[in-house]
């Protein structure tokens, strides 16, 4: 398992790989608007109109990163053919555990590596880099932290695996949404009102703010620019 001390922390404006669609970030308003709006009445589990009741929570969402979720290591520094392919590996099994009682919200997250080779039989390490970015508002990303997994073959094996953990910080104060879009939000609607037929997200205002709020944190294997462009179009 990883330690926490191996880890190298970058903060401000850093690239994620992978492009985020306007359609997944309006989802991710959508989705965070919804839930807030249900959290007003109801308890999750409840069974409400429209479906089941999930309540928004200030805890980031965990994932994996589009084009990053797995890496292809080959024995040749040119050759791209299958016949070069040395070590594959993909993460997976990712999991969270939240702790959001003080004003800077942690979240632990451990996740499996899993390393096929397809040659050689004497025992062998190899280890690779990963990531960890927390990302606001379905585009921004506004930390990120690195950290490395190492896979054990043992003699004769093509196979392993690793587990690996991190953690990602989100402040309480910007996963809360500001208290006049709450209201916006929450704002009891009666049948035939003007106001009742009006998304909420039609408000720039609200829309925006949604976003700001809502967080996700995002694991991946941290990819050279060749590699990424290996995953985004083989």
């Amino acid at each position: 398992m990883t330690d926490r001390a191996a880890f190298q922390v970058e903060d401000g404006p850093i690239k994620v790989s992978g492009k985020v669609s306007p359609l997944r970030i309006r989802n991710l308003a959508l989705a965070a608007t919804t839930m807030l709006a249900l959290a007003g009445c109801a308890k999750t589990g409840d069974i409400a109109e429209g479906g089941i009741t999930q309540v928004r929570s200030a805890c980031p969402r965990v994932g994996v990163a589009a084009h990053t979720g797995d890496v292809t290591l080959f024995n040749s520094p040119t050759n791209r053919d299958a016949n070069a392919i040395d070590v594959t590996a993909v993460l997976t099994n990712v999991t969270s555990v939240c702790d959001d009682a003080a004003e800077s919200i942690q979240t632990t997250i451990s996740f499996e590596v899993l390393g096929s080779r397809r040659f050689g039989s004497e025992a062998r390490q190899v280890t690779l880099p990963y990531y960890v970015a927390v990302v606001q508002g379905g585009s921004s990303v506004v930390s990120k932290r690195l950290g490395q997994v190492t896979l054990n073959f043992a003699e004769g094996q093509s196979r392993a695996s690793a587990t690996g953990t991190s953690y990602a910080i989100v402040s309480r104060s910007a996963a809360t949404l500001p208290e006049d879009i709450r209201r916006q939000i929450l704002a009891k609607r009666k049948a035939g009102d003007e106001t009742a037929a009006v998304d909420p997200l039609a408000r720039p205002e609200v829309r925006q703010a949604v976003l700001r709020a809502t967080f996700e944190a995002l694991v991946g294997f941290q990819l050279t620019d060749e590699q990424l462009k290996y995953n985004a179009t083989r």
